[in-house]
């Protein structure tokens, strides 16, 4: 067994980063965001899977070209490829486990 609190995991803009091959060479990487207001990534894509838990708050969210809003308790599956991106809305944070299935993070921005 690996154990590591999200608190040790590195911190860069919204989320910590729990990347899979530096933790315990796990087959998965996970972003915890807990974005403010108006935050969260442009559009991007992986060449892998993506499954988004979203824990509480809303966001706008965006996959390939359709937008719609989602909060606490939805769960989005991405799947490879497909363009999409994400804002915080509202006056709380938006908390999501965000499981990319890859042991660490490939994330290409699309602009």
């Amino acid at each position: 067994m690996h154990r590591i609190r999200h608190e040790q995991l590195p911190f860069r803009g919204s989320s910590h980063h729990f990347v899979g091959a530096d933790q315990g060479d796990t087959a998965v990487s996970v972003f915890l965001f807990n974005g403010q207001p108006g935050s969260g990534p442009g559009p991007h894509r992986h060449p892998y899977d993506e499954i988004q838990f979203i824990q509480s708050g809303r966001g706008r969210h965006t996959a390939n070209g359709e937008s719609f809003e989602a909060g606490a308790g939805d769960i989005l599956v991405i799947k490879a490829g497909e363009v999409h991106s994400f804002r915080c809305l509202g006056d709380e944070p938006l908390v999501q486990l965000d499981v990319h299935l890859s042991p660490t993070f490939v994330q290409e921005s699309v602009e």
